[in-house]
């Protein structure tokens, strides 16, 4: 693991560092602000994860990831541009797991409905993985990462085959929705039986419809930026179907999450967080919730060195707890920096997070074993970020109903690794 850990963070570093070095050239004004708007507009669209070219950005998420399921996971991805058409979009992306020896593709169409209003209709065929117990919104802006902490650890994954209708329509400048319906196979990588009617599944297909939007009603805007106020709302419905398009199970999810965030005049700020979902029905573990957990089962605190993630819980282990219904609740207080010097100024960032759940029916799901958050998960710690380049330390400790009576086993110390494109 630890080879090809470094060989991606290596390759992640010297990529920053090629795109982020441009050579100064002598040009006259008017050839000085073309450049100027060419170089905010590459930056821009490389801080968004893209590669421009003529027609076609390449999709740099997919280059090299590393989890503990397909080790090393490199490929190549894409989508064309408004060049190629304002009105129609193409893309895709092929990968490769190095340990899983297995290619893993997406390919998808869309077509413009309105301009006035942002419509667009899409279609998509996917034959990948997912991490069991994650849940993702439809409507999340995209966030790209050079580097994504917590991949690195998951290793529990299904695979699935998913074809997908989908429909995103801008309500207004504050308020986005998107539509989806979708039909998946779904196979878990690990052993896994679902008990219901009699029955036993270790894989199964979901027939689904999901609604999601995301209400931002504090946003502001001036010459054609987005300045983005406080609270933030998302909210998604899914149900699944059964007897519809094969669809084998019959349940519902609601998810909500709640983002704010305080700037304070000492160039500190506090942000809070807050996360919940509900399923209603007979719902499998791939797609019951989990509080986005990052710690290895490992026996010394060195041995689950590894690096912090950016919202997950640092001191609750890997596949300990998933919940058909769950709340949790974060705040970070960012310090003002401390100015050093004029290249060395680290951040101090204060977290504390705390997560609540249960389960219903848990002797359903047969040959995995795990518990519950129904008595409540605390954990406190500490970032201190930019001590070099992009990394950092962070240290956590786990408190409460669930503290572990091997005292080290209750503690998480991490670095922490963030760059970000301005």
């Amino acid at each position: 693991m630890s080879k090809y850990f470094f060989f991606s963070l290596c390759m992640l570093i010297i990529s920053f560092n090629s795109f982020a070095q441009e050579p100064e050239q002598k040009t006259d004004n008017s050839s000085t602000k073309t450049d100027s708007i060419k170089k905010v507009e590459f930056a821009k669209s490389l801080g968004n994860g893209y590669l421009p070219s003529r027609f076609f950005d390449m999709d740099l998420r997919y280059l090299i990831k590393f989890n503990q399921y397909e080790g090393l996971r490199t490929g190549l991805g894409g989508i064309t541009n408004n060049k190629f058409s304002e009105k129609y979009k193409v893309q895709g992306y092929v990968v490769y797991g190095f340990k899983d020896h297995r290619f893993k593709f997406s390919l998808g169409a869309g077509f413009r409905i309105s301009e006035r209003t942002n419509t667009w209709l899409h279609g998509s065929y996917t034959d990948d993985l997912q991490e069991t117990g994650s849940s993702k919104f439809l409507t999340d802006k995209r966030f790209f990462q050079f580097f994504e902490p917590r991949l690195i650890n998951i290793d529990l994954f299904h695979k699935h085959i998913t074809k997908a209708l989908t429909l995103e329509h801008r309500v207004s400048d504050k308020l986005l929705t998107e539509s989806q319906l979708s039909i998946s196979k779904i196979d878990p990588t690990y052993n896994y039986a679902f008990l219901i009617n009699g029955q036993s599944f270790s894989n199964y297909d979901l027939s689904f419809a999901r609604f999601s939007t995301q209400w931002n009603p504090f946003d502001t805007f001036k010459e054609e930026e987005t300045i983005s106020g406080y609270p933030q709302f998302t909210f998604q419905y899914t149900k699944s179907f059964s007897n519809i398009l094969n669809g084998d199970f019959n349940f519902s999810k609601f998810d909500f999450r709640s983002v704010y965030k305080l700037k304070h005049i000492n160039n500190s700020s506090t942000e809070f967080m807050l996360s919940a979902g509900i399923a209603n029905g007979k719902t499998p573990i791939t797609h019951l919730y989990h509080a986005y957990p990052n710690n290895v089962n490992k026996e010394t605190i060195l041995q689950r060195f590894s690096v912090a993630g950016i919202n997950s819980f640092e001191t609750m282990y890997f596949n300990e707890f998933f919940s058909d219904r769950f709340a949790t609740f974060q705040i970070k207080h960012k310090l003002k920096p401390f100015n050093i010097s004029k290249r060395f100024k680290p951040e101090l960032v204060l977290i504390s997070r705390h997560a609540v759940g249960n389960l219903d029916d848990i002797g359903r799901h047969q040959d995995i074993v795990f518990g519950t958050l129904n008595e409540g998960y605390s954990e406190s710690g500490f970032e201190i970020n930019k001590l070099l380049v992009g990394f950092g330390l962070s240290f956590a400790y786990r408190y409460g109903a669930y503290h572990l009576s091997k005292f080290e086993d209750n503690f998480a110390f991490k670095f922490t690794f963030n760059i970000h494109l301005e």
